[in-house]
């Protein structure tokens, strides 16, 4: 999309305007109990369950995901989480007592308060769920908020706008369409507070954006999430939960495993019982891929992107155990893995977002942990393992945002666990209590007696 200068103009001045509306509304919002902010909350699940139909039809038009995928990721997630909000909001917004250590006889509290007038940036892979549930987490801590989808999901984005029509006045949320330029200005504002989800790369650029007006972040960001599969694992369902894994949105899940560990000569078992699975989940009895099974890749420039690694492990001795099939006419990428692969292999220096599994063998876990260790630290670690001992060794010298043990995505699907990166695969969490959290300033209030 192409932006005039008149239209540019027109869009950073309308932005700038209810950007004003908001500063001059956010006090009274920030005033609000509990009963008007469950209020608020119950006309947004209103209005997504009422547009149940249009989200699938968009983000289908979009993204080609499985209609399955759509309606759990962007419809009964999205309603879940603000009927969340609404269960604990009461319980979340109580002052917590605090015993004086000066005087006993005095009194202190931690009080949430809105941070104020909140910018809120949603990604491509998931574009209404990752949107509307930091849109619920601000709400129920009373702020105000703009809010941004990707110009990648055009469909998906006009049907949010409706959503938020519909739900709030702008001087609560506003969200606004249109590509980069549009998601620039409004990062020229001084926003209390920005929420994105997204890339590393395009994190730098809202930390610095933000660092101008000194707002507090909270960066969703990915990274190189491994596996770790130790001796004596079960195999056959390491297979399973990787396939899934893989075949889950076409790959493009910033959680999603992004390569493997495993014991050498556990290798070919892992291999045969990805392929097994996949073969199961994905083809139909004469071998073809039933496509409206898997996510294609969001468009050309990262089909091309994902191609060219796995054309670079190629041609530096990778070997296909399984897949290997990129259509570029639908940007179809069959699930796939390769072995042989080595470190200085872009598969394994950048983020895949797609359904390519690159899987090394070792001989002792202490190379496991080394390699982890000396890289980026990822938003999810996935160890399969009988032995706590191992387990135990493995937490305490990596570091990641968050870790399932014996499965994968359980620590991001448990509400009430804080889900989030660190350093470059993020900062701040939220989910549950933890996005009522990441949306308020926790205020130390004193009084004397």
């Amino acid at each position: 999309m192409t932006t005039a200068p008149n239209q540019a103009a027109d869009v950073t001045a309308e932005i700038a305007r209810v950007f004003a509306v908001q500063q001059a509304h956010q006090w009274q919002v920030k005033a609000s109990g509990a009963a008007e902010r469950k209020a608020k909350l119950a006309r947004l699940k209103a209005a997504v369950e009422a547009h149940a139909d249009a989200i699938v039809a968009a983000v289908l038009e979009d993204t080609r995901k499985p209609e399955g995928e759509i309606r759990v990721t962007e419809v009964l997630n999205i309603t879940a989480n603000i009927q969340r909000n609404i269960d604990n909001l009461d319980a979340w917004m109580a002052p917590t007592e605090v015993t004086p250590s000066l005087n006993p006889n005095d009194r202190a509290q931690i009080i949430h308060e809105a941070r104020g007038v909140c910018l809120i940036l949603g990604p491509w892979n998931f574009p209404l769920g990752l949107t509307l549930g930091p849109v619920a987490a601000a709400v129920a801590a009373g702020n105000c908020c703009m809010v941004k989808l990707t110009d990648l999901c055009p469909a998906t984005a006009s049907v949010a706008a409706s959503i938020i029509r519909e739900a709030f006045d702008e001087s609560d949320v506003a969200l606004f369409e249109g590509d980069v330029s549009v998601a620039t200005a409004l990062l020229d504002l001084p926003f209390n507070h920005i929420f994105f989800t997204g890339s590393t790369r395009v994190g730098k650029i809202v930390m610095a954006a933000a660092a101008r007006h000194l707002a507090s972040v909270t960066l969703e960001l990915g990274g190189k999430s491994p596996v770790i599969i130790d001796r004596g694992a079960d195999i056959d369902k390491i297979a399973a939960d990787l396939a899934n894994a893989k075949q889950f949105n076409g790959g493009q899940a910033c959680i999603c495993p992004d390569y493997v560990f495993v014991p050498e000569d556990q290798q070919a078992r892992l291999v045969a019982g990805f392929k097994a699975n996949v073969a199961r989940n994905l083809y139909d009895e004469h071998g073809a891929i039933r496509k409206e099974g898997i996510a294609q890749i969001v468009n050309q420039a990262n089909f091309n992107r994902v191609k060219a690694l796995f054309d670079d492990a190629v041609a530096q001795g990778a070997t296909v155990a399984a897949g290997g099939i990129l259509e570029a006419d639908d940007l179809t990428v069959h699930p796939t893995m390769l072995t042989g692969v080595t470190p200085q292999m872009k598969i394994l220096q950048e983020e895949i977002f797609a359904p390519l599994l690159p899987v090394m063998t070792y001989d002792t876990l202490d190379q496991v942990i080394d390699y982890v260790a000396a890289r980026d630290k990822p938003l999810a670690l996935y160890i399969y393992s009988n032995d706590d001992a191992a387990v135990e060794q493995v937490l305490q010298r990596t570091s990641s945002g968050g870790v399932t043990i014996n499965g994968v995505f359980s620590h991001y699907l448990e509400n009430n666990l804080p889900f989030g990166g660190v350093n470059q695969s993020g900062l701040g969490s939220y989910h549950g209590y933890f996005g009522f959290k990441a949306f308020s300033h926790e205020r130390a209030v004193y009084r004397h007696q």
